[in-house]
């Protein structure tokens, strides 16, 4: 057993620990109280004549608060243990659904669902839950703090809560387990249950300022729209007809005709007034070091990326083009998904890989827009773009930016405030004497004097 397995089983069992900070304040508090009350008056002095008077109350509030609070612990407790009861019994457990909610024009956002059947609410308390996914990381408290009743009823049925979760990586998450907790109403202890909770669940990506180019498709899928200008298309093997009089005999496919005994002849070049379908290629290809693609920098860079991408597309959705996102990875989604959600969840479950490059994963005849990143390899895309035309948009990421701050601005914040808690903050910190820093600065230029010197329409973000 590594030191990372026992950290995590002493947080683990730290979850059952019923008391807290506040348990420790309210004793001092109350001692404090009690000994101001009930203190003894010393001999020789007059006491006011208002402070019977005084004492009295401060007793009468005190006597107040204690009850309250004794009745509040007494209610927590026979809260959880009627939930033990429902666990034992009907195998009671917290249900969680995620949903991602997407508003037109809006950020998507990811919402958590969350119930428990038949579990009653501590009268002067709280329940609350946490999971925690992957690597054995903890999301926080979030709680259960509505009443699901019966349809024209006042029986109850579960208790429910709905929390916005705003996780640290847009991707998607293996869900492992979580706990509940049963609070008395100053939060003085807490009594924890585990809970088997299991699934997939993903942080969708957020909307950036980005550039509003205008891109004409290449792709036709149907008839139904007519473009300006004439687009090429060329004789593919797919575009056979059968062998008709007057058919150029010079365009007979022989080698059809060995294997099926039947004529057909290519059809040739020409130049159609249709294109219903707009190609979009991102490419998430790392031409970096091995080592580099599990650091804190490439993490912030792909979330970054990943915002970007999924800007792009929601600029190109909303234009009269049907849109079709291209990924260079594969994953296995249903296929009833509508297709804005379906993007968004592939582009959150993409990472920096080395198995496609960027010459084998676009496709310069089909492909309107494409969307590169700094860790594109310019030796692979000089070859591109002397594949490509005008007629090809190209979106450049500067992965930088996100990790861009000022040197002397940043001291003085760490030497005048806290240091920064989140993980981007700290990175920043250290980027200015990272050896990637200036590898990163070098590709960049390369990658925008390339696009310059190219016939392809590009876009630096």
């Amino acid at each position: 057993m590594n030191w990372k397995q026992i950290k995590w089983k002493i947080r683990y069992a730290w979850q059952y620990f019923p008391f807290t900070i506040n348990s420790v304040l309210c004793l001092l508090a109350a001692w404090g109280v009690h000994w101001l009350l009930y203190k003894p008056t010393p001999k020789g002095e007059t006491p006011s004549p208002f402070k019977p008077f005084i004492l009295l109350m401060g007793k009468t509030a005190f006597i107040f608060l204690f009850a309250l609070v004794v009745l509040s612990i007494f209610s927590t407790i026979w809260s959880y243990l009627h939930y033990l009861w429902l666990r034992a019994r009907k195998g009671v457990r917290l249900q969680v659904e995620f949903v991602t909610e997407t508003q037109k024009g809006k950020n998507n956002k990811l919402f958590l669902n969350a119930r428990l059947d038949g579990v009653i609410r501590p009268r002067l308390g709280f329940v609350k839950a946490r999971l925690f996914y992957d690597d054995n990381v903890f999301t926080g408290f979030f709680g259960l703090l509505s009443n699901k009743r019966k349809e024209q009823s006042l029986r109850l049925l579960a208790i429910t809560g709905r929390s916005r979760l705003a996780l640290p990586d847009i991707k998607e998450y293996d869900l492992k387990g979580g706990f509940i907790y049963f609070q008395d109403m100053l939060h003085l202890f807490r009594l924890a249950s585990a809970q088997q909770v299991t699934g997939h669940f993903y942080q969708p990506p957020l909307l950036q300022e980005g550039a509003d180019t205008e891109v004409f498709p290449k792709k036709t899928e149907t008839m139904d729209v007519r473009i300006d200008q004439l687009r090429k298309v060329e004789g593919e093997q797919l575009n056979y007809k059968d062998f008709e009089a007057g058919d150029d005999v010079r365009r007979i496919v022989w080698k059809l005709y060995a294997k099926n005994r039947e004529l057909v002849v290519r059809i040739p070049e020409m130049h159609e007034p249709y294109a219903s379908h707009l190609y979009f290629y991102a490419s998430f290809f790392a031409q970096v070091k091995a080592q580099w693609l599990g650091e804190g920098y490439l993490k912030e860079m792909l979330n970054y990326y990943k915002n970007h991408v999924w800007t792009i597309y929601d600029t190109l959705a909303h234009k009269e083009w049907n849109i079709r996102y291209i990924p260079d990875q594969t994953f296995h989604l249903p296929d009833q998904m509508p297709e804005d959600e379906k993007t968004a969840r592939i582009i959150s479950n993409s990472n920096w890989h080395k198995d496609t490059s960027l010459q084998q994963y676009f496709n310069p005849k089909n492909g309107t827009v494409l969307c590169i990143s700094s860790l594109t390899d310019p030796v692979e895309l000089r070859n591109l773009l002397d594949r490509c035309d005008t007629s090809t948009m190209v979106y450049f990421v500067k992965l930088s930016d996100v990790l861009r701050s000022y040197v002397g601005l940043t001291l003085i914040k760490r030497l005048i405030f806290l240091p920064p808690q989140d993980r981007l903050s700290k990175l920043r910190a250290r980027w200015t004497f990272s050896p990637m820093r200036i590898q990163l600065h070098k590709r960049e230029k390369e990658i925008e004097e390339l696009l310059k010197r190219s016939n392809v329409v590009s876009g630096v973000l």
